[in-house]
């Protein structure tokens, strides 16, 4: 990551109602954010995912703002414009680790002015960041719509004395299958993982173009479908940019899905210009910020600090949105049904949007605004 300064995005690339600033101070962050709306108005918190930025909320943040509110979507730390983070692949992970990232999201609000949000909406990552944050502080996250990824509630604290019995090994099953297989996850927290996107033979942009479009309803084969349990022959039906094919990159992967030309110019939900943006703060950074939560979730090395909430659920007003062609609501086997009235004990909706895959509130924002709005007005308080 550079330690040149950097200005605010600029405005030339955002629609005429966001506007970009830096918040100094958070917990040891710079915050890179876009607003939209005035400030006194209540607070949306806007959470992005990988490989996204703040960026990623500008087609319906201009909604929500009209409706009333003041929208906010930060780089979250190791992304974008944010700094203050290490992307170092030998630094401590605990900054990245769920409590922190609580944290950062609750310094925030507090550094806007705001009390409490009106709603944190969370995609992908930002969900689990978005769902830590209700489940640990509901007080100032009083409602909460989660996007793409679901929360099947915290760890569960294992009682009793004597040895754990050893859980199956299915990332050496994977190996073994006649296709040898490996997780995303965990490819994503090895050393290489980093230079195998950011310096890859095709550049960023095209490998982000490909990455898009593989994840999105343009792919046609995305027909998602519940799988029957954490196995590496179950793992192994979800597409490669999931359960990759063992002896490729990620950019190696996605490549073979690259679109047409003819396919990216008439793309609508990213054009080139658009696709631009995320080229050239990933360009810039690379990837290892985002990783970094990648490696805190499959090193386990914080799990023991969300075992505290052991048994308690999400009880405010709760929201699901996803893409009909998203495979990211069944990568994890049974956590659409866990978050679905045990994570989450008042959840208001479970919508999956045709014409959508991983990327929702991009490829169909209009429909993601409208849910958003819908639930604002029943779930979230009036200040």
């Amino acid at each position: 990551m550079t330690d040149a300064p950097l200005l605010p995005l600029d405005a030339s690339v955002l629609p005429a109602s966001i506007r970009a600033r830096f918040v100094d101070g958070i917990n040891g962050l710079r915050v890179h954010l876009l607003e939209a709306g005035e400030a006194g108005r209540p607070l949306v918190l806007l959470l992005h995912g990988f490989p996204e930025i703040a960026y990623s909320w500008r087609k319906v943040m201009p909604a929500l703002a009209e409706a009333g509110y003041h929208v906010v979507a930060p780089d979250l730390r190791g992304y974008g414009r944010t700094t203050g983070w290490s992307a170092d692949y030998d630094t401590d992970l605990s900054p990245f680790r769920p409590v922190n990232m609580v944290r950062d999201a609750i310094g925030l609000v507090r550094a806007l002015g705001h009390e409490r949000v009106a709603a944190v909406v969370g995609h992908d990552f930002g969900a689990s960041v978005a769902a830590w944050s209700a489940l640990m502080r509901p007080d100032l996250f009083p409602a909460v719509a989660l996007m793409s990824a679901p929360f099947s509630g915290p760890p569960a604290i294992l009682m009793g004395e004597g040895p754990r019995p050893a859980a199956p090994d299915v990332h050496a099953a994977m190996l073994a299958l006649p296709r040898p297989r490996k997780h995303y996850q965990w490819y994503y927290s090895t050393r290489p993982a980093n230079d195998d996107m950011w310096r890859c033979r095709q550049g960023v942009h095209a490998f982000l173009r490909a990455y898009y479009h593989h994840k999105s309803a343009d792919w046609p084969d995305n027909r998602p479908f519940p799988l029957a349990g954490w196995t590496a022959e179950e793992l192994s039906r979800m597409p490669t940019y999931y359960i990759m094919d063992a002896g490729e990159t990620m950019a190696e992967t996605v490549a073979h899905h690259m679109p047409t030309a003819d396919h990216v110019a008439a793309n609508r939900w990213l054009p080139e210009a658009e696709l631009a943006v995320y080229a050239g703060e990933y360009g810039r950074n690379g990837f290892q910020g985002g990783l970094q939560m990648y490696r805190v979730r499959t090193t386990g090395r914080f799990t023991a600090d969300l075992e505290i909430f052991a048994g308690r659920a999400i009880a405010q007003p709760s929201l699901f949105i996803a893409g009909s062609s998203d495979w990211g609501i069944h990568q994890t086997p049974g956590a659409l049904e866990r978050m679905n009235g045990t994570a989450c004990t008042s959840m208001r909706g479970v919508h999956l949007i045709d014409g959508a895959g991983h990327w929702v509130q991009q490829e169909q924002p209009e429909r993601a605004a409208a849910l958003l709005l819908d639930f604002l007005r029943e779930a979230a308080p009036s200040r």
